[in-house]
């Protein structure tokens, strides 16, 4: 009990005093993070509009599919991609292994499924007569799918933090294809299973305590803002 109070109020102090390896190991992270979110956002989103809205053969086993996806461990992600970019995989004289663009292109494999799912769900929850009511006063797919969009934003941007939190909390795919290398691919999850294994617990508390802190603060904003939109 002492060494966890000790190493809490140490892993505090380090936080308060912007130590320069921790500052760069959560840029590091952030980094990844947020770009591989965004293609994820950018591909999931317009996915989970076609799938919800199509009438295609086997709809439900591609939903079923998605939902299937959302438990796939990192590990098995990281050795898919680590076949394919290895210097003997198709992708290997491009040299993305061990490298930021291998990580995001892991983080985007995982998480292209949560937002594709979550976005799916989001629309299925929004009244038939939305859809019906703009395609009988002229709107075409892309103005339906607006106004769609604009009645389930709150659900959709769930889904994209839940998409942030899943890869900013991940460990195997940044590991096996980050490499973990100091001041390049190490990331807070794989720095804090780094200095684990080193026996040194101050600053793998300390990177727990941003990132808690960093999904904490999302969840709130996020709260916040839905709460504002909804008063108006």
């Amino acid at each position: 009990m002492e060494l966890l109070v000790d190493s809490f109020l140490s892993a505090i102090l380090l936080v308060a005093s912007l130590d320069p390896e921790l500052l760069l190991i959560v840029k590091v992270s952030l980094k990844v993070s947020c770009i591989a979110t965004g293609i994820a956002a950018l591909a999931g989103v317009p996915l989970g509009f076609v799938i919800a809205f199509s009438d295609i053969p086997g709809k439900r086993v591609v939903i079923t599919l998605l939902n299937t996806l959302l438990a796939l461990p990192t590990v098995v992600i990281g050795l898919f991609v680590y076949a394919f970019i290895s210097r003997r995989g198709i992708f290997g004289p491009l040299d993305l292994l061990y490298t930021q663009n291998a990580i995001i292109i892991g983080q985007v494999i995982l998480i292209v499924p949560v937002v594709t799912a979550l976005t799916i769900a989001a629309i299925s929850r929004i009244d038939e007569r939305y859809r019906k009511t703009a395609m009988t006063l002229g709107a075409n797919s892309l103005q339906t799918g607006l106004v769609i969009f604009r009645e389930a934003r709150f659900g959709i941007g769930a889904a994209v933090i839940a998409a942030f939190g899943r890869v900013i909390s991940e460990v195997g795919i940044s590991m096996m294809l980050g490499g973990n290398i100091k001041g390049f691919t190490r990331t807070m999850t794989t720095a804090m299973a780094l200095e684990f294994d080193k026996g040194s617990f101050v600053l793998a508390v300390a990177l727990g305590l941003v990132l808690m802190s960093l999904s904490l603060g999302m969840n709130v904003l996020f709260h916040f803002f839905q709460g504002e939109v909804g008063r108006k």
